[in-house]
């Protein structure tokens, strides 16, 4: 298998190609300020984690900004912090301030030399719209959680992806699934039988960071530290 099988890259976005650690510990600051949370970075990253899955379960047709700000308020819940409803909703806006990777805009522009992106990822479609500004790249589709009604690691989230571009002629073989989290979207990969590329974003790190533990065998066909890495490698 080799990077030039493909057509299509789809992307993870949050935690891929946006520093998502970085923005969620940036606005997580009042609350942790006002809770007097002693706790470390990967610490705080590991909740955020445990309730943004389950919450993302039990509400999966949730508009993710709306999500978010219900996490903010389980948050405070478990650090024994009073609930402030404007301070859930800044939390669930501040997706619009969360700052991309640094290799990102680059990568991305190399890449659409060669192949199709495609983004699929777990928020709302204003949310990503001012992303897509941050990011001053061009996709040729994007798949977001609000248009499919769950939240990956939900199968059907891969299932759209690949239905929706074999409707542009595309087949599953064709598709290279590019993203960081082993558990929202290379464990489903695996399960539909999709082509995936791990962004190593955290390589050097402890924990799993904003993201809950992957289910056991999860694997991928690629490995880069960086999306810079992937873009070269495509190149050469």
């Amino acid at each position: 298998m080799n990077l030039s099988d493909f057509k299509v890259l789809s992307f993870d976005c949050y935690g891929t190609l946006i520093d998502w650690e970085s923005g969620i510990q940036t606005a997580l600051r009042p609350l942790v300020h006002r809770a007097g949370i002693t706790l470390d970075g990967e610490a705080i990253l590991a909740e955020f984690a445990t309730q943004e899955s389950e919450q993302q379960a039990a509400t999966p047709d949730m508009r993710y900004a709306d999500l978010l700000g219900v996490v903010h308020a389980r948050l405070a819940a478990v650090w024994d912090a009073p609930d402030d409803p404007a301070e859930n909703e800044r939390f669930g806006a501040s997706i619009c301030d969360w700052p991309p990777f640094s290799d990102t805009a680059a990568a991305l522009r190399a890449l659409r030399e060669r192949y199709r992106l495609v983004i699929l990822s777990n928020v709302d479609r204003l949310s990503f719209r001012a992303t897509q500004q941050r990011l001053g790249v061009p996709f040729d589709a994007v798949y977001t959680a609000q248009d499919i009604g769950s939240y990956k690691p939900d199968p059907r989230n891969f299932t759209y992806l690949i239905e929706r571009l074999a409707e542009d002629g595309f087949q599953k073989s064709d598709i290279l699934h590019v993203a960081q989290s082993l558990y929202h979207d290379h464990a489903p990969a695996n399960t539909m039988g999709l082509a995936s590329t791990w962004i190593d974003r955290r390589h050097g790190a402890t924990g799993w960071g904003a993201t809950v533990p992957p289910p056991q065998g999860v694997h991928y066909d690629f490995c880069f530290k960086s999306l810079a890495e992937l873009a070269d490698a495509a190149a050469a």
